[in-house]
C-alpha cells in the first residue's frame, strides 16, 4: 500500500490484514521508514532467487481480479496438498497478479512430471473460474501453451492461429512458441 493520506492508508492496511488473517496468512509486514520500505522491497525481489536456491521449482503466472486473490491463494495451497507439492506464492497484489512456484523438494520424478501438471491444470481452471487467467506479464511461450484450451475454446484457439498465420505465414516469428 503507498498514498498520501495516512488516515486512508491506515484504514485499508487493517481491511486487508482482516482479510489475510481470514486466509491463513503467517504475518503482515508494515514499514514506518523509507529504510524499512527498502528492506521489504529488498525482500520481496529476493524471493525468486531464494526459491531458485532451494529447490528445482516450476514458476507459474496466474491473474486473477484483486479481490479474488486470497481464494486464488487457498486454492493454489489446496491443490498442492492434494498432489504432494509446496509453493511458494508472491507477486503484484495491487494488479492481481500472482506468481506460483511449485518446489519439487522431495518429489519423486514421477510425481513431479505426472501430478505437477496436473496440479497446474488445476490452478489455471481456477484462475479462469475466477475471471483471470494463466499468464499475467510473463506471457504463454513453451510452458504454459498445452494449457490454452482452458482459457480459450477451439474456436478462440482457431481465430488466434488464422491471426498468426495471416501475418506470419512462413512461420518465422516466434516459432513453437504457441502456434506452428
Amino acid at each position: 500500500m503507498d498514498g498520501h493520506d495516512i488516515d486512508a492508508l491506515f484504514k485499508d492496511c487493517e481491511r486487508i490484514t482482516e482479510i489475510m488473517y481470514t486466509y491463513d496468512c503467517d504475518e503482515v509486514m508494515f514499514a514506518d521508514t523509507t529504510q524499512q520500505k527498502s528492506d521489504l522491497w529488498r525482500m520481496r525481489r529476493a524471493v525468486g532467487e531464494a526459491v531458485k536456491s532451494h529447490s528445482v521449482y516450476k514458476e507459474e503466472d496466474t491473474v486473477v481480479p484483486r479481490a479474488e486473490l486470497p481464494v486464488l491463494l487457498k486454492g493454489v495451497k489446496d491443490i498442492g496438498r492434494k498432489y504432494g507439492f509446496n509453493s511458494v506464492c508472491y507477486g503484484h497484489a495491487g494488479d492481481g497478479n500472482l506468481h506460483v512456484n511449485i518446489i519439487r523438494g522431495e518429489m519423486s520424478e514421477a510425481d513431479w512430471n505426472e501430478k505437477v501438471p496436473v496440479g497446474i491444470r488445476e490452478i489455471f481452471e481456477l484462475c479462469v473460474r475466477l475471471k483471470g487467467t494463466i499468464s499475467g506479464e510473463h506471457g504463454i511461450g513453451y510452458v504454459q501453451k498445452s494449457y490454452m484450451d482452458i482459457p480459450f475454446d477451439p474456436t478462440q484457439l482457431a481465430l488466434q492461429k488464422g491471426i498468426k498465420q495471416l501475418f506470419d505465414p512462413n512461420g518465422i516469428l516466434n516459432p513453437g512458441k504457441m502456434f506452428v
